[in-house]
């Protein structure tokens, strides 16, 4: 007997987290995931495990994304001392992911306790820090891809390319009690067919359980060589406007790709000569990780390092770690590429140089990233007039590109086209890493083109998978678990609607005419409605 349960990534995009529990008394996860996006959704982070982080044997790491990787430091500063297997280059770049995730939640804890104090409250203390973060680092362990390894009593594991980023995995899993064996298959974050820079996801033939990402399972992405043109479209719009191009994109893999195809017009000479800085230290290291790990690369990137040339590399590139330089930027007038995280305009320097440039009409503004429910980066794709950046109302006149053919995520047909390998009858299926629309769609396109039982767990939902004796694999709900975490969710979410809805009358009752209500007010009832429509039975 096999128990799973969905600890995040379950109807949303963040906070990738599964807890597998073997009936011989280990208990493993895959992923540990910070959750990202709208003030709700973040509170996840600090709420109980559920579990107690000591009995977690092992922990698989698909890749090194902090929606997949952040609440490590976390469950090590709550008593987790196993092992955490992952490929080797996310080894490396989680060195690097986990200390500056960790120095970002310093500076949030500082933020707001200099708030709290400004108004008499207590101040608030960070989810972890940099020496939890440093201490987390040695419990990584580096396991070679396509290897099956045993890694407990009835355990068996490989890691599978999944296309995605640098030293992204599958995880494969082979669970063996007396009653026979199971196969649950894990695809991670998968990439894109012809991705830029690393190799396609692998195929994988064989499983009774498929847990598979949907994060763009009900849209297809637009070419990749349509989004090529759009972005040499965007730069030359801004250097027109003698104004710049800014691109929030995430520090790992997507500043890599940006730079990649920067490169690539400056090779064709297409590309205007004006200054192109990369503006993030985490950019910055993640660049030279990737430098140094050429054996991962595509047989295209391979091609370019063949011909003598850095992939990631021209002569008006500019990096800049240090603060003041980030600073100088936007003194200099003049046309620039400006590439800074963070990804979804929610936190670092990329929420400087929008308050510095996205009231201007001739700017560049591209957005080539997944974006959020609530966070700033998706409130600028939806349209909206103005945007709070660090307190203030910015008007938004840059003119907005919106390049979805640059993502590292598999769209809807590639999602088939990787389910499609699977031998028939095909595993039973569980829509996880999506919003509910996404998941939805992707479901339904795998039942009808494959007949494959799909189902979309919700958070906290916990499954139990059964080996029969000639090895067929049977599967049941975990009712009472299930009914349990519905109702106190639900129980949760209806005293914050109650609490918001109170807060809103009194502000309205006022005698003040000019209250106002506001975006934040409209979007926070919105998000906790939205959270109490997935927590209902249907």
């Amino acid at each position: 007997m096999v128990k799973v349960t969905c600890l995040g990534a379950a109807g949303t995009v963040t906070g990738s987290n599964y807890l597998i529990e073997h009936g011989n008394g280990k208990k493993i996860m895959v992923d540990c995931g910070l959750f990202q996006g709208g003030r709700e959704i973040e509170l996840r982070n600090w709420q109980a495990w559920g579990f107690d982080p000591k009995d977690i044997d092992i922990l698989f790491l698909t890749h090194a994304h902090i929606d997949h990787s952040g609440r490590i430091p976390k469950l090590v500063k709550d008593g987790f001392r196993g092992k955490i297997l992952t490929s080797p280059p996310t080894v490396e770049l989680c060195q690097i992911m986990l200390l500056d995730s960790a120095h970002v939640q310093e500076m949030d804890a500082e933020w707001q306790s200099r708030k709290n104090i400004r108004k008499g409250k207590r101040p608030i203390f960070p989810l972890y820090t940099t020496a939890d973060a440093i201490k987390s680092l040695k419990y990584l362990s580096p396991l070679e891809r396509d290897k099956k390894v045993t890694v407990g009593e009835g355990i068996k594991a490989c890691l599978r390319n999944a296309g995605h980023i640098l030293g992204s995995s599958i995880v494969e899993l082979w669970m063996e009690d007396a009653d026979g064996e199971i196969k649950i298959v894990f695809s991670g974050d998968l990439g894109r067919q012809d991705q830029l820079i690393v190799k396609d996801p692998q195929e994988i033939f064989t499983a009774d359980y498929l847990f598979i990402e949907s994060t763009y399972g009900n849209r297809l992405h637009r070419s990749f060589e349509d989004s090529k043109m759009e972005l040499l479209e965007a730069v030359q719009h801004a250097v027109y406007h003698d104004e710049k191009v800014i691109i929030p994109a995430f520090a790992l893999e997507r500043s890599q790709e940006i730079l990649y195809l920067l490169g690539e017009f400056y090779r064709d000479k297409t590309l205007p000569d004006i200054p192109i800085y990369l503006d993030s230290p985490l950019a910055i290291k993640s660049t030279e990780i990737f430098r140094k790990n050429k054996e991962y690369y595509d047989e295209e990137a391979r091609a370019i390092v063949d011909k003598g040339f850095d992939p990631f590399d021209m002569p008006n590139l500019h990096f800049t770690p240090a603060t003041e330089d980030s600073i100088d930027i936007n003194r200099k007038h003049g046309p620039a590429i400006i590439i800074a995280a963070s990804g979804m305009c929610t936190a670092g320097r990329i929420k400087h140089h929008l308050k510095h440039n996205l009231w201007r009409p001739g700017a560049s503004v591209i957005i080539v990233g997944f974006q959020a429910q609530g966070t700033t980066g998706r409130r600028i794709v939806d349209g909206e007039k103005k945007v709070k950046i660090f307190g203030e109302d910015v008007a938004v006149k840059a003119k907005v590109f919106t390049i979805g053919g640059f993502s590292a995520h598999a769209d809807q047909a590639g999602l088939l086209k990787w389910a499609s390998h699977f031998k028939k009858p095909g595993p039973k299926v569980f829509a996880v890493h999506g919003e509910s629309r996404a998941s939805e769609a992707l479901a339904a396109e795998i039942n009808k083109r494959f007949g494959m039982e799909v189902k979309i767990p919700k958070w906290k939902e916990s499954f139990i998978f059964e080996a029969k004796g000639k090895g067929e694999a049977g599967e049941k709900f975990d009712s009472e678990a299930a009914v349990l975490n519905r109702r106190e969710s639900l129980e949760n979410k209806v005293i914050d609607l109650e609490q918001e809805i109170e807060q809103l009358k009194m502000r309205l009752n006022k005698k003040d005419k000019k209250v106002e209500i506001r975006t934040e007010d409209l979007d926070r009832l919105k998000y906790i409605q939205g959270e109490i429509k997935g927590i209902l039975p249907e």
